[in-house]
This record gives structure tokens, C-alpha cells and sequence, in this order.
């Protein structure tokens, strides 16, 4: 049985509901991968998945537009958070972690 996709009204309930999950990495994205420990590990495209994907749209300022990913890696035996701006604000990133991002 698949799970169904939650909903949340804002960042922080999404962010609470994924640490009650198990998703307590502190995900960073850098061009071609994640990196987590304050930047001493970094994961390729290729050694995670994503399993939650939550956006939110700023109804008055575009700052406030932000993906929220929850993502488990099983080479790292972790879950963890993604927070990523989009739009004008988003960060550069390599094509193939755009590929990566975007299949949600």
C-alpha cells in the first residue's frame, strides 16, 4: 500500500511532520550533489531518493517559494531535509541534480 502525500498550510508543520518521520539530516544542495555533516559527506544524484516532495508558493513575495524534500539515501543509511528556494532565488545546480530534483 502506497502512502498518500500529506498536505501542510506552512513550512514548519511540513518540517515537524518529517522529523517525526525518521527525516532528521540537515540536507545542503550544493552544484552536483547533497551534502550533509557540515559539508564533510556529499551524496550524488545516484545515492539517494526522494520521498516526500512539498512545495509552497509565496502569495505576496516570491522569497517566500520553497521546495521541501524528504529524501533517504540506504548507502548513507539516512533520511533527511532538503529545504531549496525556486525561481530567481533558486541555487545553481548541475543538469543532471535539476534531472534529479525535478522528476517530482
Amino acid at each position: 500500500m502506497q502512502n498518500l502525500q500529506p498536505s501542510f498550510d506552512t513550512v514548519t508543520e511540513t518540517l515537524t511532520w518529517l522529523r517525526s518521520e525518521g527525516f532528521t539530516t540537515d540536507l545542503n544542495l550544493a552544484y552536483e550533489h547533497l551534502e550533509f555533516d557540515n559539508g564533510a559527506t556529499t551524496m550524488a544524484p545516484e545515492d539517494f531518493h526522494i520521498e516526500w516532495v512539498f512545495r509552497f508558493e509565496g502569495e505576496t513575495d516570491p522569497g517566500d517559494e520553497e521546495i521541501i524534500y524528504g529524501i533517504t539515501s540506504t548507502k548513507f543509511n539516512i533520511k533527511g531535509v532538503l529545504l531549496s528556494a525556486y525561481g530567481m532565488y533558486a541555487d545553481p545546480v548541475s543538469e543532471q541534480m535539476i534531472r534529479k530534483l525535478s522528476v517530482h
